[in-house]
């Protein structure tokens, strides 16, 4: 072998990034020599002639390309999880203005409650005292 030769199988970097695109471009416009209709890194991979993992290992920015064409981009798969959070962040603290409100409730009606009990208890208290008269017991004079 001389020196400038390469292996059968080696390719450049740049070459090897420009014949996934070209694989990437067929397959989208259904040219593809392998008769991949459907875009996906194992098509593309197939249609180059390369694996999956090398397009994943070497090659992020041409999986991020398919990724974002089925419309599962980790940026946009991202975002959308970054929307989900501060929705769920701004739930979480209604709810939890809500449970301070209904606690502050809870409060003031069990304060309300011992008040209660503690005249009912005075109450019943008077009416078994002896001087205490029942008036409704009592029957009208006529």
């Amino acid at each position: 072998m001389k020196p400038k030769e390469k292996a059968t199988n080696y390719k450049q970097a740049e070459d090897r990034e420009k014949d996934l695109k070209l694989a990437l471009y067929r397959i989208q416009k259904c040219r593809a020599y392998t008769g991949e209709t459907k875009v996906s890194i194992a098509a593309v991979a197939r249609e180059a002639g390369v694996s999956t993992s090398l397009i994943h290992n070497y090659y992020p920015s041409i999986a991020e390309a398919i990724r974002e064409i089925q419309g599962r981009s980790s940026r946009a798969m991202r975002d959308v999880k970054h929307q989900d959070l501060i929705a769920e962040r701004k739930k979480s603290a209604a709810y939890r203005q809500e449970i301070e409100e209904l606690r502050a409730q809870v409060a003031n009606l069990a304060s309300i409650n011992e008040v209660l009990l503690d005249e009912n208890h005075v109450l019943k208290a008077k009416m078994n005292d002896r001087k205490v008269v029942d008036l409704a017991a009592r029957k009208p004079h006529g």
